[in-house]
């Protein structure tokens, strides 16, 4: 068993309220000073510097609000590579392995983990590079495996529920006004005619009231 490792990351980074000028302008509002200092499941340190870099070209912050750090979208791939998608435990994984229809998806032997960690040692020094390098790195591999996976788990990460690690402050959410997994609008159907209607979001902890948990959290028997 490996040391535990940590990502630290500005506080201002992760997070954080969006709000609207008149002119329908995305602001961040942000009231933490600091530094976080969050436990990895999966990766080194090293190795989430170099997936939230690449992540951030993914889906990078800009004036139209909010990007992949900003939702914590590498906290949100640690813990699904951590969890038994990233080891395959639901995937038909005996052989023969053969090179079949893309419309069967993937069909190879590797795990999730197993194409991540080939894929960042290829990135290697990925976080130093300028924004322009880091985008030609990517387009050289965007036919491989891994970066299919990272930027599919870039996107989930900026909107999924927060309970499996991204999305942070429902940051994602509110860049696209989804107002979470609410059960019933009865008590808004009146008060909204003729005006639009986006309320704040809501997580599904929010919803029911009580703590909940991924499919990642699940223990091995």
């Amino acid at each position: 068993m490996r040391r535990r490792e940590f990502l630290t990351i500005p506080a201002a980074a992760l997070g954080g309220t969006l709000m609207y000028t008149l002119a329908r302008e995305p602001i961040r509002v942000q009231a933490q000073d600091g530094s976080v200092t969050i436990p990895l499941k999966f990766f080194s340190a090293a190795e989430a510097k170099v997936v939230a870099a690449a992540c951030a070209r993914i889906f990078p912050s800009d004036s139209t609000g909010p990007g992949a750090n900003e939702a914590g979208v590498v906290i949100y791939i640690d813990r699904q590579l951590a969890g038994p998608y990233g080891r395959d435990k639901y995937r038909y994984t005996k052989g023969p392995v053969v090179n079949s229809d893309p419309e069967h998806g993937y069909q190879g032997k590797e795990t999730p983990r197993d194409i991540y960690r080939t894929g960042i040692a290829s990135l290697a020094g990925f976080a130093e590079l300028a924004p322009d390098q880091q985008d030609e790195k990517l387009r050289q591999m965007e036919r491989s495996m891994f970066f299919q996976l990272l930027r599919t788990h870039t996107v989930e990460g900026m909107f999924c529920d927060p309970m499996h690690g991204g999305n942070a402050g429902l940051i994602g959410w509110q860049l696209i006004g989804f107002p979470g997994p609410r059960m019933s609008y009865r008590e808004e159907i009146d008060k909204y005619h003729g005006m639009p209607f986006r309320p704040k979001p809501v997580s599904l902890q929010q919803v029911v009231g009580h703590p909940v948990h991924g499919w990642e959290e699940e223990k091995d028997l």
